[in-house]
């Protein structure tokens, strides 16, 4: 088939082509419109039993339209046309899992449905029939890597979907793909917002689902991963198939952002250029189990211009931290602000206008930070409206700047936030957040979402603001990548800071084990 290739091994590392592998899932002639705008055209494609297909490209260039295809869906507002679609039993774990959880249930509820009625319909004995149940949530648990998981003594599936991080609510999602016996599994960036450790416990499930006969397509920029999972690759840009996997390549190396360059050993600030982080004690409340504990005693200083990277295992509290540094979480004790000033108050809702502007967020599910009835350069523009008291032109013109400088351009900025990709919301929801010229800028998962190419954009954008503008940055995340590039780097492990220090000694010589099996992840030995 035009634009897909075959890797010489399979993923078990037996030679074959995947000739005789079954097809499971087939699109042809593939065109998806969003209004008059055309987002795939022409694309065909087959999934094999048994074998992962990789479908790669940037951001926007129609790869997550094309993975709801093959499962006879398509986006809000979207049209479809194929020669033929698949009738085939499908999953689709998306790439904002928070979209398909139900936020008034517990993440265990539906986990325990799908497995009664499966067990219902299996015929097996009524007596017998609540142990079953069980037997099939923890084989799925154990196959979506959640097995086991506690964060302060409390079981994962007992607390509510705000209550995970990110990576945990993906997982729950991929629990619910394997107990509904899908022949098809579309992963949709699986590995996004997944600490080193996790990620590579995914790959292996992906690649084990793939072993019992699933066809995975797997939606992705990570190349890392499709070149760890893939058997076939397709290369898509701007809607079309442009590529096999004999004629893909890896971006080539860049030079590095210039945030690296200047994270070296940096004097400490003075007494008043500091803004300072203490969290005693960030607390969530469960029904059954009172108060839970999520993060305690955690202090951070970040001097003017530079940035601290805070990682961790998923669940290990880093959201909770910066919804506690912007005023989001409601349960918490502590303070923050800068040296020589008033501390914020805790509540965001107590916050005047200049002190919201001073410390912003970048959420890292950025489709659930927009309202999807107003197109994404209004709501980039209103923040400089309402937090910095600009005229309406004048904030216009300056969001479309902003907006090109994060590589989102004048028509895809006039859209409504469900006709653009992940990664395209993410770098829209940076722009807004730079808008109010922000004092603090807390990035959480901040590049999960994109491509390498626009990685490396945002990466250097973040860098002339930390080192020209003289902006501090809390950066978010899982990847050590991302966190090398940073002055300092804190590890959080169930909602206690371990370790803290220069980023260079951090990660080349870790003193706690939490934080050694995270490099010895990103960087295996050789």
């Amino acid at each position: 088939m035009n634009g897909v290739g075959t890797r010489s091994e399979t993923t078990d590392g037996q030679a074959g082509t995947g000739a005789g592998a079954r097809v499971v899932a087939e699109v042809r002639g593939l065109r998806v419109w969003a209004g008059e705008r055309l987002l795939v055209d022409g694309l065909s494609l087959q999934l094999h039993a048994g074998r992962v297909t990789a479908l790669v490209g940037p951001s926007g260039s129609g790869k997550t339209t094309t993975g709801l295809a093959l499962l006879g869906q398509a986006p809000a507002g979207a049209q479809l046309e194929c020669e033929a679609l698949p009738d085939v039993k499908g999953a689709y774990v998306p790439q904002h899992p928070a979209a398909v959880l139900n936020p008034a249930r517990r993440a265990g509820a539906l986990l325990y449905e799908i497995a009664a009625r499966q067990e219902r319909a299996s015929g097996g004995r009524r007596r017998g029939r609540r142990a079953a149940v069980h037997a099939r949530v923890r084989r799925a648990l154990e196959a979506a890597q959640l097995s086991g998981e506690h964060s302060t003594g409390e079981p994962l599936l007992r607390r509510f979907p705000h209550q995970l991080s990110g990576g945990q609510q993906q997982r729950v999602v991929l629990a619910q793909a394997l107990l509904l016996g899908a022949r098809v599994v579309v992963a949709d960036e699986p590995t996004t917002g997944q600490d080193a450790v996790t990620k590579r416990r995914i790959v292996a499930e992906l690649r084990s689902v793939a072993r019992q006969g699933i066809a995975v397509l797997l939606l992705t920029h990570d190349l890392d991963v499709v070149g760890e999972l893939a058997d076939e690759v397709v290369t898509m840009r701007e809607g079309r198939v442009v590529g096999s996997s004999q004629e893909w390549e890896p971006p080539s190396p860049r030079a590095t952002p210039a945030i690296a360059r200047a994270a070296a050993p940096a004097p400490s600030g003075t007494a008043t250029d500091l803004f300072r982080v203490r969290v005693e004690a960030a607390r969530y409340r469960d029904r059954d189990s009172g108060t839970v504990c999520a993060l305690r005693d955690v202090r951070l200083a970040i001097p003017t211009g530079q940035s601290v990277a805070v990682v961790g295992r998923s669940g290990s509290g880093k959201t909770t931290l910066g919804r506690c540094v912007t005023g989001l979480h409601r349960d918490w004790a502590g303070e923050v602000g800068f040296d020589g000033t008033e501390a914020l108050p805790r509540n965001v809702r107590s916050r005047t206008p200049a002190q919201l502007a001073a410390v912003q967020y970048v959420f890292q599910d950025a489709r659930g930070a927009f309202d999807e009835h107003r197109p994404v350069l209004a709501q980039v523009a209103r923040t400089a409206v309402r937090l910095r008291g600009a005229r309406p032109q004048e904030a216009a013109e300056e969001a479309r700047a902003t907006l090109a400088r994060v590589g989102i351009d004048d028509g895809t900025a006039a859209r409504l936030p469900g006709h653009l990709s992940g990664g395209q919301l993410q770098r829209a929801a940076l722009a807004r957040a730079l808008l109010a010229r922000p004092r603090v800028l807390v990035c959480d998962e901040v590049t999960s979402g994109l491509d390498p190419g626009a990685r490396a954009g945002v990466l250097d954008l973040l860098a002339g603001l930390s080192t020209s503008d003289g902006m501090r940055l809390l950066l978010i995340t899982h990847d050590l990548e991302t966190a090398s590039l940073a002055h300092r780097t804190a590890v959080l492990d169930g909602g206690a800071l371990v370790e803290e220090g220069e980023t260079r000694t951090v990660l080349a010589a870790p003193q706690h084990p939490v934080t050694d099996a995270l490099v010895r992840a990103w960087r295996p030995p050789r």
